[in-house]
């Protein structure tokens, strides 16, 4: 069985239909190792007893055939503690599943646990978790990163094969890109947000950790689709069949274009340039043609994504005062005593600070300076690269300029918030992007990123999958799991 600890969902699919492993069987066996070996990774804040799961006798015949996942503690499982890292939702039980979740358990997968992540979805290191960091597989005193980092950890781990996550300015793709695996961002409206405990409403998408792009396009078009639960859904009724283009191949005539001032962005390590050089080198090797596009905007990413979303946050937080669910102060004089202390009580420092921040940023006299400006720049970088893909197919750019750093490393918040330079441009413009691994430096994961214009997962997985095909970091895994 140790053998398993690193196979694809594929794999175990096969497996399953050939009567070669039960659904129990695998389900036991990840159990077994985040038993083992969670202690070390802090990434699973709750593996679920298998007596409690609804695992069919028989599910070979589903697409996802019992094989076990897990998913962001942001990300409702009905009956199961969701409490978003934090303690004002630390015995929150939602009574329903989010849409993502419920078409995974119809398509068969098996949900072992809930990961650990930062505090509401709210950081880059997930440091600001009530229930401590994640430490990264490659290196346990650096970062798993963040938000998701628990997801990323547990997929480059061997822990399970598939994990859910969420993004709002990079949550997925950043520690895929620090644990050496494949992380995605969907179109805004593809993948349902019924579910997902809001941190940005205009920005946060349910995204896929996993360790090959042949899984994440799969688990993709088993969740993609439209919910009339959710408002921002997309109007598309499918299906969805993200693998069928998977031939190792690049689509002829594919123009990729190298965002220039992100691949020659000030402070991008030497060692993380080479890899970048190295991959786009393959890329044309495939086939593609690459052309050089500036983004100017792109510049102010970070600085539009810091007032959007904290302005969003200030406004969803808000439904957290200890009325009607969640931590509820026991020590209170009257109604204004009991909000300010179950907030104080329950919310961390980060999520404290970017409340703070959104109420400053839409309050009056300060809404038009702030927020307002921002949003005109979203809809500036929006325009920008939807004018791109004019010229081009896909983008090409950076998700870090450097290695996961150290734990406790980056203790100022602007440091912090600048880890999402390369990806919360996606996010701002809605866009699809997916990452993968492209080499080491200091012995750690480096990875770059590919965006496409509205609805172009399947021709970026396709992409992707032939880079993958052609290189071998997919392959690697960290010694002692």
């Amino acid at each position: 069985m140790d053998l398993l600890a690193f196979s694809s969902v594929k794999e175990l699919r096969e497996k399953i239909q050939k009567k070669e492993l039960s659904p129990n069987e695998v389900v036991a066996y990840s159990l077994k190792r985040i038993e083992a070996h969670n202690k070390k990774l802090n990434a699973v804040i709750e593996a679920f007893d298998s007596s409690s799961m609804d695992i069919p006798v028989d599910n070979s015949t589903l697409p996802l055939a019992g094989v076990p996942g897990l998913a962001k503690d942001v990300i409702c499982q009905k009956d199961r503690i969701t409490s978003c890292s934090s303690k004002i939702l630390a015995n929150f039980v939602p009574p329903y599943d989010a849409t993502t979740v419920k078409r995974l358990k119809d398509a068969g997968a098996s949900f072992v646990g809930r990961t650990n992540c930062d505090e509401f979805a709210m950081g880059a290191s997930n440091e600001t978790s009530a229930y401590g960091p994640v430490f990264n597989p490659w290196d346990l005193t650096r970062s798993s990163g963040g938000s998701g980092g628990g997801s990323a950890a547990s997929v480059a781990a061997g822990l399970v094969p598939w994990a859910l996550g969420t993004e709002t300015g990079g949550s997925v793709r950043q520690p895929a890109c620090f644990c050496g695996i494949v992380g995605s961002k969907p179109t805004y409206g593809l993948l349902s947000r019924y579910g997902l405990i809001a941190y940005g409403s205009s920005l946060d998408a349910v995204g896929i950790n996993t360790r090959t792009v042949y899984d994440n396009a799969l688990l993709m078009g088993i969740m993609a689709g439209v919910d009339e639960r959710d408002s921002t859904s997309a109007r598309l009724k499918g299906p969805f069949d993200y693998v069928k283009g998977l031939t190792g191949k690049i689509r002829p005539g594919l123009r990729i274009g190298v965002i220039t001032n992100a691949v020659q962005a000030k402070g991008i390590e030497t060692g993380v340039a080479k890899a970048l050089d190295a991959a786009l080198e393959e890329l044309k090797k495939l086939g593609a043609e690459l052309v050089d596009i500036a983004l100017p905007t792109m510049d102010y990413g970070a600085a539009v994504y810091f007032m959007v979303s904290r302005a969003e946050v200030a406004s969803n937080l808000s439904r957290f005062d200890g009325v009607r669910y969640g931590h509820r102060t026991a020590d209170a004089v009257d109604l204004r005593d009991m909000y300010e202390k179950t907030r104080g009580e329950g919310f961390g420092h980060e999520a404290k600070r970017r409340i703070l921040i959104g109420n400053f940023v839409l309050s009056a006299g300060h809404a038009d300076q702030y927020y307002e400006s921002a949003c005109t720049v979203r809809r500036m970088m929006r325009a920008e690269m939807m004018d791109a893909f004019k010229k081009v197919d896909l983008l090409f750019a950076p998700v870090s300029a450097a290695p996961a750093f150290k734990v406790g490393e980056l203790g100022d918040p602007l440091q912090m918030d600048l880890q999402d330079y390369f990806t919360c441009p996606a996010n701002l413009a809605n866009i699809p992007a997916v990452s993968v691994p492209c080499g080491f430096v200091d012995n750690m994961p480096v990875g770059f990123q590919l965006m496409g214009p509205d609805f172009a997962e399947g021709l970026i997985f396709e992409t992707l999958h032939a880079y993958e095909q052609a290189t071998p970091w997919h392959t690697m895994h960290p010694k002692g799991f």
